[in-house]
Formats: structure tokens, C-alpha cells, sequence
């Protein structure tokens, strides 16, 4: 899942996103409400962590311009400890939750694992597809009690594949999920990771496959009955 920070405190920004990396996610970083504006429009992430005081454009003003362009996308607020009156604003203008500073990691982790989770979605560790299972515990990619690790960059990819069966994702999607909206990755990386996965998918003898459509991106087929 891939995360934005709009955090103007360097060090807590940084802090933040290393703590949410460690755990598995996909982290930009940006320390103003106007970059927090723009990175937010592009519709890739899964989850917004906004600070309401920020320079060039404060967080409330952020979100509300963010519900107003009907982006869904949650947010989770990030208050200081005295700020009521910021936190109903920020609530009564589209905000999914709030965090009050400071605040210790686990709480933090269990207020993104709540807003990324889809409604009435189960909870698990595990998703499937055909003949396959992706664990996120131990990042590894499983078939009939056989498995085979993966590293983080192919946990990923996998797992928007498998989130999205049979539906063509680009390659740019794979980059600005992945590496980063300004990230200047080129395509040839993906088709690395790409040809690991295949490679690991035949060693499993699994009859799940990873089709490409030529110059535009990729896709996962099988039987998923």
C-alpha cells in the first residue's frame, strides 16, 4: 500500500516515514500543504497522514479542497494535544480519523491499518488467487504448502496484481505506487521484477500467470474459482 506525509516537521516527517517503510508500506514524504495538495490529487494512495499546521496551506484547507475535488482517499489527522477546535474542523470537513501528537507506533500503524481496510472487508494476513496465496507476515508467495520468499519491491508488485485480477495495470501505476510519484525509475525495472516473479510462480508449478500487453503493462490470469 503506498502512503503520503504531509508532515512540516523534518524530523517527525522523516521519523514517520521510516517507522510506516518498516512496516511495509510505500512512503512519500512532503513537508508543505501546497506539495501535500498536489501529491494528494494524483489519486495513488491508500491512505493520507495530514498535519493540520502546515506552511503555504494549512492541513484543514488541504482536506477540504481534497473533498471538494471528490477525492475519497482517507485521512488520518495528525493534531496537537490541545487543538479541539482543529480536530471537529478537520472531522466536519472530510477527515477519516485523527492522531494527537505525540503519539507511540503502534497506534499509529493500528489507525492506518483501520482507514486502509476496506469496508466489510475480512481481516488477513493472506490473499489469494487461483492456486496462489500472498502472506504479508512473511512476504511470501505459497502453493499447496510449497512457498517461495519474496522481496519487498516483488511483495508489492504482487500484491497489486492480485488486488486487481485480470485488470491491465500500467507500468506508470506500478512506478507511482511503488517508487514514488517523482521517482525517475524507469520501466525496465519493473520488467526485472516482473521476470522474478514469473520465474518464482514456475518454480512453485503454479498455473497463475503474469500476461503482458505489450508497451502499456501487465496483468495476473488463472483460474481463480
Amino acid at each position: 500500500m503506498k502512503l503520503l506525509v504531509v508532515e512540516d516537521e523534518v524530523a517527525l516527517a522523516d521519523a514517520l516515514s521510516e517507522i510506516l517503510k518498516r512496516n511495509r508500506y510505500s512512503v512519500d514524504t512532503v513537508y508543505d500543504g501546497e506539495d501535500g495538495l498536489d501529491y494528494a490529487l494524483t489519486g495513488i494512495y491508500d491512505c493520507i497522514l495530514l498535519d493540520i499546521m502546515l506552511p503555504k496551506k494549512d492541513g484543514i484547507t488541504v482536506l477540504r479542497e481534497l473533498r471538494a475535488a471528490h477525492l475519497s482517499t482517507p485521512v488520518l489527522l495528525l493534531t496537537a494535544k490541545s487543538d479541539t477546535e482543529d480536530k471537529i474542523k478537520g472531522l466536519d470537513s472530510g477527515a477519516d480519523d485523527y492522531l494527537t501528537k505525540p503519539f507511540v507506533s503502534g497506534e499509529l500503524l493500528a489507525r492506518v491499518r483501520s482507514l486502509t481496510r476496506r469496508r466489510g472487508e475480512v481481516v488477513t494476513d493472506e490473499f489469494t488467487f487461483g492456486d496462489i496465496a500472498l502472506n504479508k507476515s512473511t512476504f511470501s508467495l505459497s502453493r499447496e504448502g510449497q512457498f517461495v520468499k519474496l522481496s519487498l519491491k516483488e511483495y508489492q508488485i504482487m500484491e497489486m496484481l492480485i488486488a486487481n485480477p485480470r485488470q491491465l495495470i500500467p507500468k506508470e501505476r506500478f512506478i507511482e505506487k511503488i517508487w514514488g510519484y517523482e521517482s525517475d525509475v524507469e520501466y525496465n525495472n519493473v520488467e526485472v521484477y516482473i521476470s522474478f516473479l514469473r520465474k518464482k510462480l514456475t518454480a512453485l508449478g503454479s498455473a497463475v500467470t503474469i500476461k503482458t500487453a505489450r508497451g502499456i503493462g501487465y496483468f495476473l490470469e488463472g483460474d481463480a474459482s
